[in-house]
């Protein structure tokens, strides 16, 4: 299921702006979920949650037009395929239709959209919020639409009307710079800007490039995964530590590219401590050695930081309730009845 999530390549993107609009890299960091080695993984998806949190920092940070910072942020490829979509069809309109169809590619499949079209107004809707809307969220949203649609058209469209749900700005010119119109009304049920007799517009597409890019959009979004939350990505670096080693606390956290001072506060906060996870680790990855490999005990000991293999039996058992060498056995038995 990718309810919840946001592909991280989006949220690469809006880390990169809130990083240029002056959000500190620790900052960043601290936010679950998201770690600067997985975020050119196509495939991966992150919470909703972690990428609202940088959002909210960018917001913060950069004020009114922080969210045209993540557009121009966004040349075009930066979403893969998705990009692409917006010359699916011959027209726009069918191309915006598509786009809209498969937003989930970039963003949280609960925030929706519409193509409305009225005669010779073509509007794009997006869903109703929510939760309190962010400006920096409904700018970028609203003009990566506009910048994909003229791209795909060649066309410098101007709407006859931006709408907003967010309050005002003391002034929004930048606003009126990026849409190209004075008429953006604020306060609005839903954000949503609508073009006059741009539905017919032609697009650059070519319809056998339109199909592949719609079918690996697809092939993404049935192969994307979650990444692992933050116990996840610990326990992943504790093991990559003890096969490198040894998984002591401070090599641990340069693989998570934090301080072992912030290692410790986020093992507090979490409401668990060091010993507690390597140990966690330890019992998981001694039933993996005894039941995949022909390991001695000793050597299972020895690779799991155990100075010898007496103190590792006794965990052993604490953790599973039986020595190692009868859990091999059992196994062994089970596989064989099998």
């Amino acid at each position: 299921m990718i309810v919840g999530t946001v592909p991280v390549r989006t949220a690469a993107v809006v880390r990169a702006a809130a990083l240029r609009v002056g959000v500190g890299r620790e900052q960043l960091d601290r936010i679950p979920g998201i770690h600067p080695d997985n975020l050119g993984d196509e495939l991966l998806r992150v919470p909703s949650e972690s990428v609202w949190a940088m959002w909210e920092l960018l917001d913060a940070a950069g004020g009114p037009g922080a969210g045209l910072a993540v557009t121009a942020a966004a040349a075009r490829g930066s979403f893969t395929a998705w990009d692409y979509l917006f010359s699916s069809a011959p027209t726009l309109g069918e191309s915006l239709c598509t786009a809209v169809e498969l937003r989930s590619a970039v963003s949280n499949p609960v925030i929706g959209g519409a193509i409305v079209t009225d005669g010779g107004l073509l509007t794009v809707r997006e869903a109703a919020p929510t939760a309190v809307a962010i400006a920096a969220i409904e700018e970028f949203s609203l003009s990566i639409m506009l910048r994909r649609a003229r791209e795909a058209t060649g066309v410098d469209l101007a709407p006859v009307r931006v709408a907003l749900c967010t309050p005002a700005p003391r002034c929004h010119a930048h606003l009126v710079d990026e849409f190209g119109t004075a008429r953006i009304d604020f306060g609005a049920e839903r954000s949503e800007f609508t073009l006059i007799d741009a539905a017919a517009l032609p697009t650059s597409g070519d319809p056998h490039a339109a199909r592949m890019y719609r079918h690996y959009a697809e092939l993404v979004l049935a192969n994307a995964h979650i990444a692992p939350d933050w116990h996840g990505e610990l326990r992943l670096a504790i093991r990559q530590s003890m096969n490198h080693g040894g998984a002591e606390l401070d090599r641990v956290a340069r693989r998570l590219r934090i301080s072992a001072r912030t290692l410790q506060r986020r093992l507090q906060e979490q409401g668990t401590t060091w010993r507690e996870q390597v140990d966690a680790v330890r019992a998981e990855q001694a039933v993996a050695l005894l039941r995949e490999t022909d390991l001695t005990v000793g050597s299972i000991a020895a690779r799991l930081g155990y100075g010898d293999s007496r103190a590792f039996r006794r965990a052993f058992t604490r953790w599973h309730g039986r020595p190692p060498a009868q859990l091999r056995r059992d196994a062994g038995d089970a596989s064989a009845a099998s």
